[in-house]
């Protein structure tokens, strides 16, 4: 089996809430999508994404994953996908960094692995749990009455994990605001809800701290992304009371294995594209898990193809270190695939169908932007 030929669309995904508000001042109201579809010489295709959060988020951006991707393809023609591993050591030899670039092509590999071997995606992976899942929604910052409203909503779709924006400035409410919203947030908060206020690199320990002085006692959070770099979380780490969770910090293995040797936080979000992809995505899963260190399977933002490589992995994380996945095709309106998940006691498994288990509605896709062929 080898790769015949690489196609790559690009697809804007608007934000199914209108316009999206994130600490610092940063709205989105559209996500711009990479998507690539490899085929091989049998005819067996895979599919991957990369939609970067805007390029204000980490550094990433669509039309570097686009020129990433334009690197990188025309080396892995003539490959064997299912090589996973010696794939991704000749994509980081062909282009350094990227992960964004990489994620997309990596996932399709993994969708033809599983299709060629009549297995799911989380069975390559190291065997599903069997534990449903428990969804995550995705709170953007707003007024504390509506962003409670939009945690109901979510309680009454399904939704177990609930990840509640904050970071605004003191010019518009600063820690007082954010203190309300956490309030207001967990106010209806049922059994076995899970919370994590997320701020997204977006305060300093000064301000997370002046917020956590107005907080009332009894609040069950943990607090993900309190600020931007190692030192700040360090400082901050030594101070709070709350658990923390990093999210833009951890990119490379590296980066998990500095946090367990620092004790610098007590879980991570593990975002598939961010890690780049699937094959570094397991190992970061595993350093975290020998580390003890709480796991939720996210993407940054994404159709149902991203969706679909966060259940795979999350599938695959032993129920007491993972808190929740992200269903990013919620977050999106435009629907580029059909992904039935699995819907159990509350929460979700990926099915059991060969490969991802995605349908593509290649009509949504349009014509390529470019393709890549022996």
């Amino acid at each position: 089996m080898k790769i015949e030929r690489i196609e790559l669309f690009q697809v804007d995904l608007p934000y199914s809430g209108g316009i999206y508000h994130l600490s610092g001042g940063r709205t989105y109201e559209s996500f711009d999508a990479s998507i690539v579809k490899i085929t091989t010489d049998d005819g067996t295709t895979g599919w991957g994404e990369s939609t970067p959060f805007g390029a204000t988020y980490v550094a990433a951006h669509a039309l570097g994953a686009r020129a990433g991707i334009a690197e990188l393809a025309p080396s892995l023609l003539g490959r064997d996908p299912r090589q996973v591993d010696r794939n991704y050591d000749l994509m980081d030899a062909t282009l350094v960094g990227h992960n964004h670039a990489k994620a997309p092509l990596d996932i399709a590999c993994w969708d033809i692995f599983g299709k060629s071997v009549g297995l799911p995606v989380y069975e390559l992976l190291g065997g599903s749990t069997g534990v449903p899942m428990s969804m995550m929604s995705s709170i953007h910052a707003g007024d504390p009455e509506e962003m409670r409203a939009r945690v109901a909503d979510h309680r009454a779709r399904g939704y177990r994990g609930h990840s509640i924006k904050v970071g605004t400035a003191d010019s518009e409410g600063g820690p007082a605001l954010d203190a309300e919203r956490i309030s207001a947030c967990l106010a209806d908060r049922e059994p076995g809800e899970f919370y994590f206020v997320d701020a997204n690199g977006g305060m300093t320990p000064e301000t997370v701290l002046r917020m956590q002085a107005l907080l009332k006692p009894g609040l069950d959070f943990v607090f993900e992304a309190p600020v931007s770099t190692r030192r700040e979380t360090m400082s901050l780490r030594q101070r709070f009371q709350y658990p923390i969770i990093l999210d833009e910090l951890i990119q490379q293995d590296e980066d998990v294995i500095w946090t367990i040797a620092q004790d610098a936080a007590d879980g991570i979000n593990l975002k598939v594209s961010k890690s780049g992809g699937l094959t570094p995505g397991r190992r970061q899963r595993d350093i975290a898990r020998a580390g003890g260190l709480t796991v939720s399977v996210q993407d940054t933002v994404g159709s149902a193809i991203a969706f679909a490589g966060v259940a795979h992995l999350g599938a695959t994380i032993p129920e007491k270190l993972l808190r929740c996945v992200l269903n990013t095709a919620d977050m999106v309106t435009l629907q580029t695939a059909k992904f039935d998940v699995i819907h159990r006691d509350g929460g979700i498994l990926p099915p059991e169908a060969p490969g991802l288990g995605i349908e593509v509605n290649e009509d949504v896709l349009g014509e390529p932007v470019a393709v890549w062929s022996n």
